[in-house]
C-alpha cells in the first residue's frame, strides 16, 4: 500500500500496491529505483484506481519512502481518475 496523503485525523489515504502483472491503463510501475529509502522484495505496480483509507493504528510498518517524482506521479494519476468520473 502506498500512502500519499495524511488528512486530519488518524486515517491515511492509500493506494494498492501489487506484485502481480496488472493489465490496466492506470497501473504505475514501482521499481527499486523509485525509493529514497527502503524497498520491496520485487518490482511491483501501484494502482491509483484502487484508493482506500486506512486507520493509522493498522499500519504495521513502512517498507520505504518514494522519490518526490514517483509520489507526484501517483497523486497526479489518482487525481486525474477522480476528475474524470
Amino acid at each position: 500500500m502506498a500512502g500519499f496523503i495524511s488528512p486530519q485525523g488518524n486515517d491515511y489515504i492509500m493506494l494498492q500496491i501489487t506484485s502481480k502483472n496488472v493489465k490496466d491503463n492506470y497501473a504505475i510501475p514501482l521499481l527499486q529505483s523509485d525509493f529514497l529509502s527502503g524497498s520491496l522484495q520485487q518490482d511491483s505496480n501501484i494502482r491509483p484506481n484502487k484508493i482506500f483509507t486506512l486507520e493509522q493504528s493498522l499500519i504495521l510498518y513502512k517498507a520505504g519512502h518514494l522519490t518526490e517524482n514517483k509520489l507526484k506521479e501517483c497523486i497526479d494519476k489518482a487525481c486525474s481518475i477522480i476528475k474524470a468520473r
